[in-house]
């Protein structure tokens, strides 16, 4: 432990981590610095530390060559855990089995696996404290890393604690780790440095010579360690030459090749076979050794030089020791270690390990070795190790002697790349993918794949067009894969709002009809396409029978259709698009329920924000906030981009001017959301609502305006009635006259009571006299057969607004009394606000919102209270807010001090929001 010498402040924070987690409030976080800096030096005082405490303590290292194997860091971490895997519900069991190649399945969800080891971690923790420590966490397998980053960031309430020791190199702002707290090393003072060296160096030494070697290392600890080690005794004497153009590392690592370098052949061979199997199986390096033919006592000079250790693992003095023998080996001794390797690595246990190997022995081409490979590539896909797949595709595209197949195995690796996130490595492989000979369905394939990978990095304002192109390309190889493709290119054009909707419908329409049965996303590309190219008259009937095709194939299916679950995010938006508010409630609830039970944390926020957004045009604010605050914690525990659609809009319809002009200022200023696009139509549509409620009429018309510019068919159906209102309002008739039309033709078309009650509420805005009352009752009528409750409750207020200027002032106070209690209640508080003043103008004062004690949740503490008075377990609900169940109880108690109670069952007896 010498090299903790003067690392006092980072002992003390292990220390407060491990003492934090047990007493129960679990913690993370990273240990970040240069190679060689202490980083492994803190996690071994981490395990000296957690022992006399109880803790029980699991490792993983990261290794090099380990990264294209998936999940290979979370199968060391969790393999002496297993026996309490039987502990998780069987989803989690499933996942985590095929995950760690242990079952065989469908591929799982990579957050319902981090779910999963959440569990499992916690039910080791309910025994006794445990730490995790990950050492060289810069070089695991992308799988694992995403699945350990989510637990690191889902911990709470249990007794763990976890470290990760990371690279400067590899902390960079997208990596998964980054956010948690940090400990950044940096090197040792001076004096700290020149304790650290005489204690490794017993030679004395010269003034000069010592303050040149502390200057050479620059605080590196290992650097103060290994570089006297491989001086010579007269060279510490009489001088050290001084580098300039080497960092510490790099010079640390030509120190420890140097070491090696000087060892005796077969050493230095068996050596590079340790190092190419970074396992640490002694088993395995014995045969391997065996096959090239090197005796066992070969070792003895690689432990004499502190370079390797053998016990119950092989293992090196340092991972840049490793790497620097490794790197160090020419090409055909490379090629002899991994062909030992694959021979001494059993084809029936482990196949994916020997087929890498086998691949690095190669020279040249080896169909039977790349095909090998490509099996391998399957395997990982089918446990959810999508980068894995792609590491071996891309090597067996290498090493295929056929040009066309080696064409098609690049072209799978890139597709493969772009599904695990690498999108720009998938591009780097698409540039030698053209290179061999391609059919015409392939060529369409790489098209598509180009537009994609477009569209996810820049969604520039050629995507649609070269979507489309794809799809037409494909038409006659490929209809139903076609039909996707334009729905994609449509989608991505109202996104990006470049104006490429309606050309791009009109070839939609054009296409090839699809085959039979038609799906769903067959009608739902008819129905949307026709809107947009014919109008709502001749669109809307069609959505709707698209619309109830994925609710009633979602309800029939007892194994789900990837395909139309795929799509069933953009139904539930064009449900706004019909205003139909039953379908709405119902896809929107489905998709939500269908991304919980997938574990699928990486579409799950989009889906909690849309229902979100229709929980508030519901009138439940309360739930809404629940959902989309949901939203937000599963972004940061998964490292996604935030979405900030569903709380702008909430925001709005509380009247919460700050909030809402914030999140509108950053979806405006952003460039990641184009001018005309979805993301700031909707922002603009939220601006409207909020200063329709407060009386801002001339702004909310201008901001209602920017909302129905857009091609986005939802925020138009949407955001027409917030410019009527706004346009009457602002004392612009002909503009509320004109939308108006719109409106009434769109309405006609839905036949809902949602869309014919805000058409009427709308047309009783632009009229006067009778013939408005009677459009003001046929709204009230219509929304209060509706499911939204807020558009009912404004219904009422613009009625009694009416009814006050007609000085009816008692048939005001009715009905201004009714919209201010429901607006109130539901948290609609800018228009709330406009029905207080209204009946203040009758002589009436309002009354104010009572406090009810569950006001003094927090939001995430609410949604757990509703779960909980529905009569969920601690255990159901930990699953279903990706907790463990330890932490559900933790809020609970916090719960229940707030409200003053200490049972479930008092719990369902409360009123809540």
């Amino acid at each position: 432990m010498a090299n903790l010498l003067g690392r006092r402040a980072e002992r003390v924070a292990v220390e407060h981590l491990l003492a934090q987690a047990h007493a129960g409030r679990s913690g993370a976080f990273v240990v970040r610095g240069e190679a060689g800096i202490g980083k492994t030096a803190i996690l071994e005082h981490a395990r000296d530390t957690a022992a006399p405490m109880g803790f029980r303590v699991e490792q993983s290292v990261g290794a090099e060559s380990e990264t294209q194997f998936a999940f290979a860091g979370l199968h060391q971490l969790c393999a002496p855990l297993l026996d309490h895997a039987d502990a998780l519900p069987e989803p989690q069991q499933a996942a985590l089995g095929v995950a760690l190649g242990l079952r065989a399945g469908a591929a799982p969800e990579r957050f319902l696996i981090g779910l999963a080891t959440l569990n499992l971690l916690a039910e080791i923790a309910e025994e006794q404290p445990l730490l995790c420590l990950v050492d060289d966490a810069q070089w695991l397998d992308e799988a694992s890393m995403q699945v350990l980053a989510f637990v690191a960031r889902r911990v709470a309430a249990d007794r763990i604690a976890l470290v990760f020791a990371l690279r400067d190199a590899s902390a960079s702002e997208g990596h998964p780790l980054s956010g948690l707290p940090e400990l950044r090393l940096d090197g040792l003072g001076d004096s700290d440095a020149e304790a650290l060296l005489a204690a490794a160096v017993r030679t004395p030494l010269d003034d000069e010579v010592r303050d040149r070697i502390v200057a050479e290392a620059r605080g590196n600890p290992l650097a103060l360690l290994e570089l006297p080690r491989s001086t010579r005794p007269n060279q510490l004497a009489g001088g050290f030459e001084l580098p300039d153009t080497l960092s510490v590392p790099s010079r640390v690592e030509d120190e420890f090749r140097h070491r090696s370098g000087s060892l005796p052949p077969d050493t230095r061979l068996l050596l590079l076979a340790a190092a190419a199997e970074p396992t640490g199986d002694v088993a395995l390096l014995w045969r391997a050794t065996a096959q090239l033919g090197i005796a066992r006592e070969a070792v003895e000079a690689a432990e004499a030089a502190g370079l390797l250790a053998i016990d119950t693992r092989v293992r090196f003095c340092h991972p840049l020791a490793r790497s620097a023998v490794y790197r160090a080996a020419t090409p055909p001794d490379h090629r002899r270690a991994h062909g030992a390797l694959a021979a001494a690595t059993d084809p029936q246990t482990d196949p994916d390990r020997r087929a890498w190997h086998r691949a690095q022995a190669v020279l040249g081409t080896d169909e039977e070795a790349a095909a090998e490979l490509e099996r391998s590539a399957d395997r990982a896909r089918a446990r959810g190790g999508l980068a894995a797949a792609a590491a071996f595709l891309q090597r067996a595209a290498t090493l295929t002697p056929d040009p066309a197949t080696r064409a098609r195995r690049m072209l799978e690796a890139a597709r493969a790349k772009h599904e695990a996130g690498a999108s720009e490595s998938a591009l780097e492989l698409l540039t030698a993918a053209p290179l061999g000979p391609l059919d015409p369905l392939q060529r369409a394939h790489l098209d598509l794949l180009r537009a994609q990978i477009a569209f996810h990095l820049t969604r520039g304002t050629e995507v649609p067009g070269m979507l489309m192109d794809a799809a037409k390309a494909l038409a006659p190889l490929d209809a139903a894969l076609s039909r996707e493709t334009y729905l994609h290119a449509l989608d991505a054009a109202i996104i990006n709002g470049a104006g490429d909707a309606v050309p791009i419908a009109e070839a939609a329409l054009a296409a090839p009809a699809p085959g039979a049965p038609t799906r769903p996303v067959d009608l739902l590309l008819d129905g949307l396409a026709t809107t947009l190219t014919r109008g709502y008259a001749a669109g809307a009937p069609r959505l709707r029978l698209a619309l109830e095709a994925f609710r009633v194939g979602s309800q029939a299916e007892p194994v789900r259709s990837s395909q139309s679950d795929r799509w069933l995010w953009l139904a539930s938006r064009n449900a706004v698009a019909v205003l139909d508010d039953e379908l709405l409630y119902a896809l929107a609830s489905r998709n939500v329920q269908l991304a919980r039970e997938a574990g699928a944390l990486a579409t799950l926020p989009a889906a909690l924000n849309f229902l979100s957004i229709t929980s508030v045009l519901m009138g439940d604010l309360v739930y809404a906030d629940e959902l989309a605050t949901e939203a937000t914690v599963i972004t940061q525990a998964t490292g996604g981009v935030p979405l900030h659609h569903a709380h702008v809009i909430l925001y709005a319809w509380r009247g919460d001017r700050a909030e809402t002009t914030a999140l509108n200022a950053i979806i405006d200023q952003e460039d990641i959301y184009p001018a005309g696009g979805t993301d700031v139509a909707l922002a603009q549509y939220a601006m409207a609502v909020l200063h329709n409620g407060s009386g801002n009429y001339s702004v909310a018309q201008e901001a209602a305006m920017r909302a129905c510019r857009s091609d986005e068919q939802s925020i138009s159906s949407a955001g027409l009635p917030e410019l009527i209102e706004a346009s009457v309002r602002a004392g612009e008739p002909e503009r509320a006259a004109l939308a108006l039309e719109q409106f009434t033709s769109l309405a006609d078309a839905c036949g809902t009571s949602w869309a014919l009650g805000l058409a009427a509420r709308s047309r009783a805005l632009t009229s006067t006299g009778p013939d408005a009352e009677e459009h003001y009752r046929e709204a009230i009528e219509r929304l209060g057969k509706s499911r939204m409750a807020s558009d009912a409750a404004r219904a009422q207020l613009v009625y009694g607004e009416w009814l006050r200027r007609e000085g009816r002032r008692q048939d005001a106070r009715k009905r201004l009394r009714t919209a201010h209690q429901l607006l109130s209640d539901m948290g609609i508080d800018a228009f709330a606000g406009r029905a207080a003043r209204e009946l203040r103008a009758t002589g009436e004062h309002p009354r104010k919102r009572s406090t009810q004690p569950a006001h003094a949740l927090t939001t995430h503490e609410l949604h757990i209270a509703r779960l909980v008075a529905t009569g969920a377990t601690s255990r159901e609900i930990a699953a279903q807010l990706f907790l463990s169940p330890r932490t559900i109880e933790a809020h609970l108690r916090s719960i229940f001090r707030k409200l003053g109670i200490t049972s479930r069952r008092q719990l369902k007896d409360l009123p809540l929001p």
